[in-house]
């Protein structure tokens, strides 16, 4: 091998001669396993190259003294932890990457929910302006008309028109007044007049308010009369008053003509918890839509479908006044056409005599 190396080549216009250090080791003298034979082969080569180039050594000649095969085994040792540190070099690498690939996977993932839910906020948005002009304006035809009858009208009838324009004016200011609420929450700004209430006079409050709407679509209402009585929460009456009222208000006008609303309240928790129950029989929430009907501007389709849908901010404004109470409001139904049920629960306190005492 060594002279077949040593005659001079001709490569293209070079002519090079070739010398080559060779190394040997024995089955089994020198070692029984692959590895170990091509170590001290290794080892008997890089002898055979300090003694000169052409040359050629089996492990364990004479020439292999003992501080030759002591740096023999030094350098086995240290080619093998050369191995070893990089394996684990690449294996590190290999781990980094795999990391890395994970960290874009998630992060293309993320992006893709976040463009989803940004283009629904916008879908929303627009749905919400649209809404909001055709409520504001529905008011507006009903207010000119009677401007216009003012001069003609015989005086008994100026009452009517009047009643006629206060009627459209509250409907707008309650809209604006929602919407504003909307961005005093929004904008951390919502202040609450705290203070122990009685959750039967709030109720009977709420209902009030909500009488000529309940007597417009000649609804009933059952509400018992010791609903409400001895429950004492501490909050703002006027806040709760409206939560009551925008629920009750969406009960009725999501139930048809001559439906029925149920209002209920008693305590939970071994009397640590009231909840205040609103259930009616209209329309229904489908199951897909129960988890994002308190959601800002979110309308199911029968919602929007069905005449005297509002604008989706009073269940929104609802869930976030009962926060702000440190309570909590629910939704329940069967599906479309099986009617639903809103229930809000507050912390209860103690009576004010009883506090005292």
């Amino acid at each position: 091998m060594l002279a077949a190396l040593a005659e001079p080549k001709q490569i293209g216009f070079e002519v090079i001669t070739l010398a080559a250090s060779i190394g040997i080791s024995v089955y089994p003298q020198n070692g029984e396993d692959l590895g170990t034979l091509v170590d001290r082969a290794d080892a008997a080569m890089y002898r055979a190259k300090r003694q000169g180039r052409g040359g050629f050594l089996f492990h364990g000649d004479a020439e292999c003294d003992a501080g030759e095969a002591n740096a023999s085994q030094t350098w086995v040792d240290r080619r093998a932890t050369h191995t070893d540190e990089r394996f684990e070099a690449q294996a590190s690498r290999q781990q980094s990457l795999q990391e890395a690939n994970e960290h874009l996977v998630l992060a293309a993932l993320n992006a893709q929910q976040l463009q989803a839910v940004a283009e629904r906020s916008q879908r929303r948005q627009v749905d919400f302006l649209a809404i909001l002009a055709h409520e504001l304006r529905n008011p507006l035809t009903p207010i000119r008309t009677a401007a216009a009858l003012l001069d003609q009208v015989p005086p008994q009838e100026l009452p009517r028109v009047r009643a006629v324009i206060e009627r459209q004016v509250l409907n707008m200011s309650r809209l604006i007044s929602d919407l504003l609420d909307m961005s005093r929450i929004n904008t951390g700004k919502l202040r609450l007049a705290r203070q122990p209430v009685e959750l039967g006079a709030v109720l009977d409050n709420a209902v009030e308010a909500c009488g000529p709407a309940l007597m417009g679509r000649q609804q009933k209402i059952h509400q018992p009369h010791s609903a409400g009585a001895g429950f004492w929460v501490n909050g703002d009456a006027l806040r709760l008053t409206q939560v009551l009222s925008n629920l009750i208000d969406n009960a009725s006008k999501f139930t048809p003509p001559l439906g029925v609303i149920e209002l209920s309240m008693g305590s939970t928790d071994g009397g640590q918890t009231v909840v205040t129950t609103v259930a009616d029989s209209g329309i229904g929430i489908s199951f897909e839509s129960l988890e994002s009907v308190f959601d800002p501007f979110e309308q199911t389709d029968s919602g929007v479908s069905f005449e005297g849908g509002g604008l989706g901010i009073g269940l929104a404004l609802v869930r976030e006044l009962v926060v702000a109470h440190g309570g909590q409001v629910t939704a329940h139904s069967k599906g479309s056409n099986c009617g639903s049920q809103f229930s809000v629960s507050l912390p209860l306190i103690l009576k004010p005599d009883e506090a005292l005492a």
